[in-house]
């Protein structure tokens, strides 16, 4: 039996939209730019939204009892404005200077983090105003492009929180955030049959991702943990701003 590329990275990406459910941030980001390399960046967003969807099913469950309640009463809602934004403006505003922002924000957070002399400031607490902000801006790029984890995590990482609560509270938010984007999506471009056969094929690879990230979430070491959060954040940001310049 023989795969073509396409069905190969298709497979790739689903396992990656699995491992950021499972609390392995950023790498779900990853899964649309893969795609796009061989079909179109519209149908990949569309086609990989049942997956995440149904992913969320299973990090949602897998971390039901670490999140913050607290975070959650600010960033789900927000987040659903966002995604609400996004549809209501989808037509006016370039894609590329959406993906210019995502990038710019994430570069310019990380190199804060990096820069920053003063390492030892305390934790932030939860903020309404600034909840607001970074959950609506989570679910308006998530709805352009499935890229809300840098708002996210530009509003949580300072927090400092346990690197369960961390990833549950992600997962979560996300999981609100993505249902809320099935009527817009069928909407503006309508699910076929086929794009659904498509999706169904690639949801066990999602499955398996998904446990597996959230096994090596709870084996990795919490320094590490964010580490690689901060190092994908930044990867993925870079990445996203080079496209929106020269891309």
């Amino acid at each position: 039996m023989t795969f073509s590329l396409v069905q190969i990275l298709s497979a790739i990406a689903a396992l990656l939209v699995g491992l950021s459910k499972g609390g392995l941030p950023a790498m779900g980001m990853i899964a649309v730019p893969l795609l796009s390399l061989v079909i179109s960046p519209v149908k990949a967003v569309v086609l990989l939204l049942p997956i995440y969807v149904v992913s969320d099913i299973v990090g949602v469950w897998l971390y039901r009892h670490q999140y913050s309640a607290e975070n959650l009463k600010i960033l789900a809602p927000a987040g659903v404005a966002g995604v609400f934004i996004g549809w209501f403006t989808a037509s006016l505003v370039p894609e590329r200077a959406i993906a210019f922002l995502i990038g710019a924000m994430g570069v310019g957070f990380c190199l804060h983090i990096w820069l920053r002399k003063d390492t030892a400031a305390p934790p932030r607490l939860p903020s309404v105003s600034r909840g607001w902000f970074w959950g609506t801006l989570s679910g308006f790029t998530s709805f352009i492009s499935h890229a809300g984890s840098p708002p996210f995590q530009i509003y949580t990482l300072p927090q400092r929180l346990p690197k369960a609560v961390f990833a549950g509270t992600s997962t979560i938010v996300f999981a609100v955030i993505n249902a809320a984007k099935i009527l817009p999506y069928q909407n503006l471009q309508p699910y076929t049959a086929d794009l659904l056969r498509s999706a169904g094929v690639l949801i066990p690879f999602a499955l398996v991702g998904t446990v597996l990230g959230a096994y090596l979430t709870r084996r990795i070491a919490d320094a590490w943990f964010f580490r690689l959060v901060q190092v994908s954040l930044f990867a993925v940001s870079a990445k996203v701003l080079f496209d929106a310049v020269f891309g």
